[in-house]
């Protein structure tokens, strides 16, 4: 319903000055595209990718069903929870181990389990991204990160499936979680997110949830959600050649989108205008508007475009046509015949009847009188 492009800064505030190679700053709601640094180049995502599996287990799995662990989780690199093979875990704890502790064994025992092999698994995800998300320069071949020259995405991409993600309850609660105690055959402990914003060590009150990433050929990259009650935002990070850089350029993303833009709401059946033609909202829609300055304009293909001073498009939304009913314009029935005119014809050829009859019998009546006479 909605297409985003790049933004120019909004008035008095000036557009961030980021250290990462690629990154994008997006409305969590409404999709809008806030700010972009090469956000369509492709990159790698390191553990990134593990939210692209989280929310494809949580809406093609069951989070209550036992998982037995995978064989081929033994000889997996990175960081663990340190599963053991033939372990038996709920696939909700899998997904948790995952993203706050960033398990590689986590996401590839999810993988066997939901798909078999790293081969059904890619084709599987892939069509699911493209299905539901619809990015479109977004190709994983594991569920974890871990670096392959065929995996990879773009930040745009990313942030797309963020925000798909973002609706679901599970997720959310997931991504979101600082700290959970892990009770595993092979390993007790308390999991705490790598994420320095969520977890306070990087004060952001806003932070709702978020996800690292590392490999050597990503560099540094780093997922994060916000919400300061008034605007829900979603910041992609890829390629920082340093863990500090990063962070900052996160916060600075956040507090140039908070300055800088509002969340307003259209009502299903709103209506525009564009000349002599008229469109209308089909269903509710949320728009990502600057505070100071903005408009909004309609042309004449129906498209919702909003504007900032200079007239560079934020966000473009599709309206419907407007087609007004024409006034019912009731049938006359023909006139039907003169009934009194029938009537009274009727009537005076009953009457002639009559008349022809009573002279019939008056005749008969003489006749049989005079026979009367005649006999005597």
């Amino acid at each position: 319903m909605y297409t985003s492009v790049d933004f120019v800064a909004a008035e008095g505030e000036e557009a961030p000055d980021l250290t990462s190679e690629a990154a994008v700053l997006m409305d969590t709601q409404s999709g809008a595209i806030l700010f972009g640094k090469n956000e369509e180049a492709r990159m790698y995502p390191a553990s990134l990718t593990k939210i692209a599996t989280a929310i494809y287990a949580i809406e093609t799995g069951d989070l209550d069903e036992i998982v037995v662990v995978s064989k081929e989780i033994e000889n997996i690199d990175g960081t663990r929870v340190y599963l053991n093979p033939g372990e038996q875990v709920p696939l909700r704890k899998l997904v948790q181990g995952m993203l706050i502790n960033s398990g590689n064994d986590a996401a590839l025992a999810i993988a066997m389990h939901l798909d078999g092999s790293l081969e059904r698994y890619s084709k599987n995800i892939n069509e699911f991204l493209e299905t539901n998300t619809g990015v479109e320069d977004t190709h994983f071949v594991n569920p974890h990160g871990l670096f392959d020259e065929n995996h990879y995405t773009t930040a745009k991409d990313l942030g797309t499936i963020l925000n798909y993600a973002m609706n679901n309850s599970d997720f959310r609660e997931i991504f979101g979680t600082k700290e959970l105690e892990w009770d595993g055959e092979s390993w007790d402990t308390t999991l705490l997110s790598h994420h320095r914003m969520l977890i306070g060590e990087i004060p952001y009150d806003a932070v709702t949830g978020g996800k690292t990433g590392f490999v050597d050929q990503s560099k540094q990259t780093l997922a994060t959600t916000a919400d300061n009650g008034m605007l829900k935002l979603t910041a992609i990070l890829l390629k920082s050649d340093y863990k500090r850089k990063i962070y900052e350029d996160t916060v600075k993303l956040f507090d140039y989108g908070f300055a800088s833009f509002k969340s307003s709401r259209i009502k299903s059946g709103e209506t525009f205008v564009s000349g002599k033609l008229k469109f209308k909202a089909s269903e509710d829609l949320l728009l990502t508007e600057p505070i100071e300055n903005g408009k909004r304009v309609v042309d004449k293909e129906g498209n919702l475009k909003i504007e900032d001073k200079d007239g560079d498009i934020i966000q473009s939304i599709e309206l419907k046509p407007l087609i007004e009913k024409k006034p019912e314009v009731k049938k006359e029935e023909p006139p039907k015949p003169d009934q009194s005119g029938l009537l009274s014809v009727n009537t005076l050829l009953g009457a002639l009847v009559l008349v022809a009859a009573a002279g019939v019998w008056a005749i008969n009546r003489k006749q049989k009188k005079n026979r009367r006479f005649r006999s005597r």
